[in-house]
């Protein structure tokens, strides 16, 4: 029989005790004439289940040889001897160290780590095997480890071990045959080494690996998943297993690694040799990317080009009419510089007002201006405003006080009467009278203000990156930012009293400031009356709230009357038991079709982890009973407001607002991307599909399926990825999951869920995690981890796979990349999109949002 690496097997592999073989093509093929049946055999062909088809799938996909039957020896129990296939000997899976510490390099690190734990002694206590060998996040299973490699080697594990012995254990965990591996784990398991692993044993692996995991939720069930094993590979209830029933199912999972490699070395490989005509000369290569660069950026471009020229155009303006007045000949360019400043000072100062005005942007959202205009870039440009008008005042600023200052003080009296006397009230001034003017007091209070909140806004304030001493550790935090944003409204009344007791304009109408700002003033005072309107109408009735593991807050309200809204857009949300001032934005996660609104909150700051302290309260009895904290949830809990005696604190909202999320229908497919709670808005757009889905069903059981043609527009697949690293976030919106699972027949909608607290696929630590897994799922359709019908993957995506995929199952298409999280992924997932534009015929257009 072929094996999937290219190698020949001259006998099939062994069956799961009784199990049936696989055949190449999927067929079934029991074990050959002249070879022994295991026990069990004929019972089991009567038995199929949807367990014993998921093993199958996986021993298809490898080469193996039924246990030697040899005198002396039980049947399975004694040596496996194999044909080596390509596959089997470039099999990598069933690692116990990381890539990067089973190399060279990484043994000298071992070395050195040796010499510094064992100067006293000379000799590695158990205790610090872990840290030593890379292995310091998961002790305990460290630990395991080298009772097991002691064991093998008669050493009394309490008294440590040499270097030289360390050497061994090195030699043996990184050894490249696949057996060998297999016989450690296996040893590992087998605490008594007696060959034969009991349900006892299985079920402390599985607990060790669930702890090595950060798996909490397994652990508890460790028994029941242990027994799930021992039903599987034990059918003829012999009370144990043996070494080659676990390999069956643990070569099956790792081996699936092997042709991923293969796949990543050629496409290497062709990479490297089919370069397109237009990447190989340099100058053709720098027009292509910059041809490329203003495709993808267009709207960008023509609106800060337009910006800078209109900027440009008044600093020139401004600049040539006072080369022209008296002014110029007492104090030089030096005025000329200071007056164009101080015009596009007041430009910006007006449009900076004007991309937080967010209801005014929502409607323009659905308008033809979206087209030409990249309003998802709202606060982008927010914040080039905020550098231009930095720049402005100091360019303004330095020009009055070390220039135009010192050449008013110093000009000759006579000179200066004649000029500038008018001005000035036929009095000239000096330094100090000139800095206590009211142009100087206003200039100087506008500059304190600004630098203090320009200063709250950067990153390292806004996101406490900074650490400040007490009681200075106040100004940095979401609360300081929001605060001293609202110090700004006193900077432009100082702006319009500065420009009005200007000296060098007296007549009132050339005193533009006012003009510049009346317009964008109005707009933003108008949004926040509409908001002030929206927060007595839209008092929202609470109707559940639920704490889930993670610190997220979960609240259901009843929807306002007239509230209508997009999947992907966000709301405000206000409680005045913490703060009768502050509002905090959070996305949408329902769906416009449900009878009710819902939010995921994560506990991050000082706000919200209030906010979550206040409904805690409400479901205490909850939290006492199932002997959690609300420090710290390990399990959900939720407070109904049919409840008796349940109520709720006070929350008012504001919105809808428009999102990058919002225009999703407009892409043939979508690519959804959330990391940690950053899955958000885009469970609403599932909950959404859903929906659409569900009412497409009901109208062809109804109308038959030619009603397909009048079905809704939208997306004809969406991608859904979602990272996060601890086990208890999927409880969020595992509802959702399930939902998708049980009523997505299409296959519209793709989920993949990735935990990154566990190892990935073909680590130790993780093997037995994914064999559980596997039966699990295979016999219940339940996920051990994610508790949901969406099975979960470990590690991180490969995001070119992910990538390279979706081009080539949907060429000539347009997908929409979406994703939500921290800045980390947004450069990478960019690059990707913009790549595979570039090289595909499949158009990848990427949104963001960063929290």
């Amino acid at each position: 029989m072929a094996s999937p690496g290219g190698g020949y097997a001259d006998r099939p592999a062994p069956p799961l005790d009784g199990m049936i073989t696989v055949d190449g093509g999927g067929g079934r093929t029991p074990p050959p004439a002249g070879l022994p049946r295991p026990p069990g055999f004929r019972g089991l062909m009567q038995q199929p289940s949807r367990l014993a088809s998921g093993v199958r799938q996986f021993a298809s996909r490898v080469s193996m040889k039924v246990p030697e039957v040899v005198p002396g020896i039980r049947p399975g129990g004694g040596r496996m001897t194999r044909m080596q296939s390509s596959a089997q000997m470039g099999l990598k899976g069933l690692r116990f160290l990381d890539k990067t510490s089973g190399s060279k390099e990484g043994w000298k690190a071992v070395e050195r780590r040796f010499d510094e734990m064992s100067k006293a002694s000379g000799r590695l206590p158990k205790e610090s095997f872990g840290k030593c060998i890379g292995m310091g996040d998961s002790k305990e299973f460290a630990g395991e480890l080298f009772v097991t490699l002691s064991r093998r080697r008669s050493i009394e594990p309490e008294q440590g071990i040499t270097k030289e012995q360390l050497r061994e254990f090195w030699t043996e965990m990184t050894d490249q045959n696949f057996d060998s591996r297999l016989r450690i784990f296996f040893d590992m398991c087998d605490k008594n080494g007696d060959g034969m692993l009991t349900e006892d044993e299985v079920k402390e692996v599985i607990i060790l690996s669930a702890s090595a995991n950060k798996l909490a939720k397994l652990k508890s069930h460790a028994a029941t998943y242990s027994s799930l094993i021992m039903e599987e590979l034990d059918p003829d209830d012999r009370g144990y297993i043996e070494i080659w029933q676990l390999e069956t199912l643990l070569r099956g999972m790792v081996s699936a690694q092997a042709p991923e490699v293969k796949l990543k070395r050629t496409t290497s490989s062709l990479a490297r040799t089919m370069i397109p005509m237009r990447y190989r000369s340099p100058l053709k290569r720098h027009v292509t990317r910059t041809m490329d660069f203003v495709h993808e950026n267009w709207k960008r471009i023509w609106l800060v080009a337009l910006w800078l020229a209109a900027n440009l155009a008044l600093f020139v303006y401004k600049f040539e009419q006072y080369k022209h007045r008296s002014s110029f000949q007492v104090m030089g360019n030096c005025v000329c510089v200071a007056k164009g400043a101080a015009e596009t000072l007041k430009l910006n100062m007006a449009l900076i007002l004007l991309p937080v005005c967010r209801n005014t942007l929502t409607t323009l959202r659905s308008t033809a201006l979206s087209h030409v205009i990249p309003f998802d870039d709202n606060i982008n440009f927010h914040k080039v405003l905020a550098g231009a008008i930095a720049v402005g005042t100091v360019v303004h600023t330095l020009a009055h006080v070390t220039c135009d200052f010192p050449r008013l003080v110093s000009c000759p009296s006579d000179k200066f009467m004649a000029l500038l006397g008018p001005n000035f009230g036929f009095r000239q001034p000096t330094y100090p009278d000139l800095l206590a003017s009211a142009p100087g007091v206003t200039g100087i209070l506008m500059i304190i203000i600004m630098t203090f909140s320009f200063t709250l806004a950067m990153h390292t304030f806004r996101r406490s990156v900074v650490k400040l001493p007490s009681p200075l550790h106040h100004l940095a935090g979401f609360n300081a930012f929001w605060y001293a944003h609202h110090l700004l409204l006193l900077v432009y009344v100082l702006l319009v009293v500065h420009s009005y007791f200007i000296f060098l304009t007296r007549v009132w109408y050339k005193k533009t400031t006012w003009m510049f700002l009346i317009v964008p003033v109005l707009f933003y005072a108008c949004e926040r009356i509409i908001r002030k309107v929206r927060e007595n109408n839209y008092h929202v009735n609470i109707l559940k709230a639920a704490i889930y593991p993670g610190n997220v807050l979960s609240l259901h309200m009843k929807k306002p009357p007239g509230f209508k809204y997009k999947s992907g857009m966000y709301l405000f949300v206000k409680c005045p038991d913490v703060s009768p001032f502050e509002w905090h934005p959070f996305s949408i996660t329902s769906a416009p079709g449900d009878d009710y609104l819902s939010v995921h909150i994560r506990t991050l700051g000082d706000w919200t982890s209030e906010l979550r302290n206040l409904f805690g309260k409400c479901c205490e009895a909850q939290v006492t009973s199932k002997k959690a904290t609300l420090s710290r949830l390990e399990t959900t809990v939720v407070a109904d407001s049919a409840t008796e005696h349940t109520r709720f604190p006070k929350v008012f909202i504001d919105g809808p607002y428009g999102a990058p999320a919002q225009n999703y229908k407009k892409y043939d497919i979508l690519l959804l991307i959330g990391l940690g709670i950053g899955a958000t808005p885009f469970i609403s757009i599932l909950k959404d599909l859903l929906n659409n889905i569900k009412s497409n069903d009901e109208v062809e059981s109804i109308h038959g399926s030619e009603i397909g043609s009048f079905k809704n527009s939208g997306p004809g697949r969406a991608y859904f990825y979602w990272v996060t690293r601890e086990q208890g976030s999927f409880d969020w919106f595992k509802g959702v999951m399930n939902e998708v699972a049980d009523n997505d027949h299409s296959d519209v909608i793709e989920m993949h869920n990735y935990l990154t607290s566990v190892y990935e696929e073909g680590d130790a630590r993780s093997a037995l995690i994914a064999m559980v897994q596997s039966l699990q799922h295979a016999k219940n359709g339940v996920d051990i981890v994610s508790g949901s019908k969406i099975r979960t993957h470990f590690a991180r995506p490969n995001w070119r796979k992910v990538f390279s995929d979706l081009a080539n199952a949907h060429k000539n298409s347009r997908i929409g990349v979406f994703y939500c999280g921290s800045p980390t992924l947004t450069k990478q997932l960019k690059d990707l999109s913009k790549e595979f534009s570039q090289t595909t015929t499949t158009r990848f257009h990427f949104h963001k949002e960063n929290f």
